[in-house]
């Protein structure tokens, strides 16, 4: 099957643009397979970076068995981070900037040497990893009402929208990562929790996956690149005037933003 990529690339870039969500690319192609998907999510990235904005690391979605269950699937995905995507801790969002958010909350790794598959263990992401942080990930779909299937999550980046760190710079010699437990905040209610060992038993089990997986894209994880670890709770819808916390405990403390 031919999918034309600049044709899918392009919906995504102008619903980004304007606010205004599509319909799933499944929708016009019930067979799209994830390889093509993840060919519209590359090209769209290429676009990005031929424009300027530099890639700062990848995000891991869909860890969690009940979000496989979900989109019937049996491993997770991933998208690309760019530097335009950070706010900074306490920042604020514009409403303009995304369609339908949701907040998740997840343990990020920074690294400090590139990892290339396809043999990469739990034990070489622990040598490879500079600090992790507490994050928050705010999750959006250019897809209208995000009525999605995996290839159409792919295919927009794995519904990446922002991304916000905390403070605390924890190397892995000082936290158990299964153990992690956290708690999540909306307007300071209670939301939901989870624990580390969410994320396929381990967050670095996670990031394993990734640098395996992208060897099959001729690509890797790199010295230096943000890794988002994925979900240890469920996602949170956001409305403005929201206010989101993550409480991550003792050792990496809290990661909060404002929806204006």
């Amino acid at each position: 099957m031919i999918v034309s990529l600049t044709e899918w690339s392009s919906r995504f870039l102008e619903a980004e643009k304007t606010g205004i969500g599509i319909s799933a690319p499944t929708y016009e192609i019930p067979d799209l397979d994830v390889e093509d998907a993840y060919q519209i999510q590359l090209e769209t990235i290429r676009r990005k970076t031929q424009s300027g904005l530099e890639v700062t690391g990848k995000k891991i979605g869909l860890t969690s068995k009940a979000m496989q269950e979900v989109l019937g699937v049996n491993e997770p995905d991933y998208g690309h981070l760019l530097d335009a995507m950070e706010v900074k801790n306490n920042g604020c969002i514009s409403s303009l900037r995304l369609i339908q958010p949701k907040v998740e909350a997840e343990v990020a790794f920074i690294l400090k040497k590139d990892l290339h598959g396809p043999n990469i263990t739990v034990d070489d992401v622990i040598e490879a990893t500079d600090y992790v942080v507490a994050s928050i990930e705010v999750v959006d779909s250019r897809v209208m009402d995000w009525e999605i299937k995996l290839p159409d999550t792919v295919a927009d980046n794995a519904s990446s929208g922002l991304y916000i760190l905390g403070d605390r710079k924890i190397h892995l010699s000082e936290i158990d990562l299964p153990s992690i437990q956290m708690s999540l905040y909306k307007n300071g209610e209670f939301m939901n929790q989870g624990t580390g060992n969410a994320v396929l038993g381990n967050p670095a089990t996670c990031v394993a996956w990734l640098a395996n997986k992208l060897h099959g894209f001729k690509g890797s994880l790199n010295a230096g690149e943000v890794i988002l670890s994925g979900a240890l709770s469920a996602a949170i819808e956001a409305k403005p005037g929201d206010r989101f916390s993550a409480d991550f405990g003792e050792k990496l403390g809290k990661v909060s933003v404002d929806f204006e």
